[in-house]
């Protein structure tokens, strides 16, 4: 890249065409080559003749720099580019109250690579039938991962509902390295009640038959 294009202005509206008013203007073609110092009439006239636009590229410089180049192309290129870049930077990953042991360890250190390379990482907790009513088992696991990645992150947004998913951001702490993450802890145990750890237990299949303590045959004495 030269020291002219290091100098390029920011991406955002450029003077373009008859919006140049100083002249004369040092002059880059379209294919990055230095043409030279025109007058402006001259170098839009080079743009026309080229079916493109002259735009002013390096306005704080004397004498100021044009390109010859296609504005509209130019200008939807580099919103495609910010916007993916944008993309990038934002990770989401999905769990539920009963991801294992191994799924959830793997989401943690998926999270950990992202905020390592700077992005920002929100874990979205989603909820089935009866979970829903135990939102404190989704909570506590979320502050468990948060917990587990220590300080690599700040917590953006604490764990909080949004619409029927739990949601959380993290995003990197300064000096966040690409150290390894240790081995996350066991998740805790389903708050509370019998009703709240039978709501994450995995429901039997269809048709099986499930015993009631009052079907249970007696105990023989000995």
């Amino acid at each position: 890249m030269s020291d002219i294009e290091r100098r390029m202005a920011p991406i955002q509206e450029m003077r373009r065409n008859e919006q140049i008013r100083i002249s004369p203007v040092r002059v880059i073609g379209a294919d990055g080559e230095q043409l030279g110092v025109f007058s402006t009439d001259e170098a839009l006239r080079l743009a026309r003749e080229a079916g493109v636009d002259l735009v002013e590229v390096a306005p704080n410089v004397r004498p100021p720099v044009c390109r010859i180049m296609d504005y509209g192309k130019w200008k939807y290129l580099q919103k495609k580019k910010t916007s993916k870049s944008a993309e990038q930077q934002f990770k989401e990953l999905r769990l539920r109250p009963k991801t294992d042991d191994h799924d959830r360890e793997i989401r943690v250190r998926q999270a950990a690579n992202f905020l390592a390379k700077g992005a920002k990482v929100q874990f979205t907790m989603r909820f089935r039938g009866r979970e829903r009513a135990h939102r404190e088992i989704a909570f506590d696991i979320l502050r468990a991962i948060a917990a587990e990645l220590g300080d690599r992150v700040k917590i953006e947004r604490p764990p909080s509902m949004d619409g029927r998913n739990m949601v959380m951001v993290l995003s990197p702490a300064k000096g966040v390295s690409d150290r390894p993450v240790a081995k996350p802890a066991k998740p805790p145990e389903p708050a509370g009640s019998v009703e709240a750890r039978a709501a994450l237990a995995p429901s039997p299949p269809e048709g099986a038959l499930v015993a009631s303590t009052s079907e249970m045959p007696p105990a023989v004495q000995a």
